[in-house]
């Protein structure tokens, strides 16, 4: 089955603007993103070399890695910089409800 469990995360004001903060769910680490008027999620880990992408410079609707400044869409999980063409991080879609962030994690299918 594909689609998504939906999660309440946290109330929008406590990520602050151009910035993200961390939670785990499902033993995953993802970044959450306020970009002022809406809400991004991605793993937490860069995939250069791990480091923590909730620490990292939002910059437009892109996050800089705060340890090696590899750039990456906060939409796609593109890489911007360096130059690739190869989505690295993995999103997640998320919405707000009643002034909370809701997180939305794949389904796990049992067979």
């Amino acid at each position: 089955m594909n689609g998504h469990h939906w999660v309440r995360v946290t109330p929008c004001d406590s990520i602050p603007l151009r910035e993200g903060r961390v939670v785990t769910l499902g033993g995953r680490d993802i970044a959450i993103f306020n970009l002022g008027d809406r809400f991004m999620a991605t793993d937490n880990q860069c995939p250069h070399e791990g480091g923590p992408l909730c620490d990292g410079i939002v910059a437009g609707d892109s996050v800089v890695c705060p340890l090696h400044a590899w750039k990456f869409k906060l939409e796609t999980g593109a890489v911007e910089r360096p130059a690739s063409k190869h989505e690295c991080l993995v999103t997640y879609p998320t919405r707000i409800e009643d002034g909370i962030v809701v997180l939305g994690l794949p389904e796990i299918s049992t067979p």
